[in-house]
């Protein structure tokens, strides 16, 4: 086994239990991958809440988001002949996909970066209008400058894909709009500009031709995107060989960008691996894991909403150290270090 992560012994340092629904009528099934930041000496996470509506007998109620951020509920009778009810994830209703959960992002602060609490000053963020109404997921956190940058994966009945907005205060949000268009997911966006452009790596994906492959593109602004360039694909045989996509914004180290991603099998064990970048041009791969950085090993990575699950979106850099908040088993927030000397050396890097 080649899991090099050190846990946080206070491991799931969130559960379901921990956080409020948004509504009455809504329950929460689990806590997913945070994205996370710094902010006024503080680390921040911004959690993603997956809830489901509280069903009534003879119904199958679905969530859905307005245009204005509200939650709406449809119902539909369990006798319809026009329902399919019988993926406990999504229902079809008449030819129209609805999901059973929705995913909303929750801000969570701590001051010893173990123990979380929300605060009414800083509200949640929910998913609006027409391309996020199934809700928004799985957010990345970038600090340029001054600004936060959020990237998310946006749900709707039109797909999924990746949307940006900006902030500087956690309050007041810029809505940029969907950046890269569906099938598109796993977005993260460097922390500062190569050569004067920015960069991001994204997830887009093709169940026929090609496959679920990490993507590289630039970006004048850091919302148009172009030049794009696949940067790594899944391997046969290998920790990642159904799927795979960047966590967090890459570390910029002495040998190179360093990359955290997931990895995924058919059978859709998820563990985390790493590659490094050029620092002058990160389309050019230095090294690339042979085996996993960390596995789901730990009973609450093993058993949960879905088990044998490791996932990261966001990290805190000290030094040496990596300081990792990740989903474990889609339903727990968890903490985790590495000690990227280490990373490199399992890279073959000195």
């Amino acid at each position: 086994m080649s899991d090099i992560a050190n846990r946080n012994k206070k491991n799931p340092l969130l559960s379901p239990k921990d956080i409020e629904a948004s509504e009455d009528n809504m329950i929460i099934d689990c806590l997913l991958n945070p994205g996370v930041f710094e902010f006024n000496g503080k680390t921040g996470l911004l959690v993603r809440v997956a809830e489901r509506t509280m069903q009534k007998e003879g119904l199958v109620s679905v969530p859905v988001y307005n245009d204005s951020g509200k939650v709406e509920i449809l119902h539909f009778n369990i006798d319809d002949p026009k329902l399919d009810n019988t993926d406990a994830r999504v229902i079809n209703y008449d030819g129209t996909d609805y999901l059973t959960t929705i995913s909303h992002l929750r801000l969570l602060f701590s001051d010893d970066g173990t123990t979380f609490y929300e605060s009414e000053e800083y509200p949640a963020i929910f998913g609006e209008g027409e391309y996020e109404s199934y809700g928004i997921e799985d957010c990345r956190v970038a600090k340029i400058e001054d600004t936060y940058y959020l990237t998310y994966t946006m749900v709707s009945t039109n797909g999924v894909g990746v949307g940006l907005r900006t902030t500087k205060d956690w309050k007041n949000f810029e809505k940029k709009g969907m950046i890269f268009s569906p099938h598109n997911k796993d977005c993260a966006i460097f922390e500062e500009k190569i050569n004067n452009k920015y960069y991001a790596f994204h997830r887009p994906s093709s169940p026929e031709l090609g496959g679920n492959y990490i993507w590289l593109a630039e970006s004048p602004d850091g919302i148009h995107w172009g030049n794009h360039t696949c940067l790594a694909k899944t391997r046969e045989g290998k920790f990642d060989s159904k799927r795979l996509g960047a966590g967090a914004a890459p570390i910029k180290t002495e040998k190179g960008w360093l990359m955290i991603y997931h990895g995924a099998t058919k059978e859709n064990r998820y563990c985390l691996g790493a590659i490094l970048l050029d620092l002058d041009d990160p389309s050019k791969v230095i090294a690339r894991s042979v085996e996993p950085i960390m596995e789901p090993i730990a009973e609450y990575e093993q058993t949960g909403f879905f088990g044998n699950v490791v996932f990261t979106n966001g990290h805190i850099v000290k030094g040496d150290t990596i300081k990792m908040y990740y989903g474990a088993s889609d339903e727990f927030v968890c903490k985790a270090s590495f000690s990227i000397k280490e990373i490199l050396t399992h890279l073959n890097i000195s």
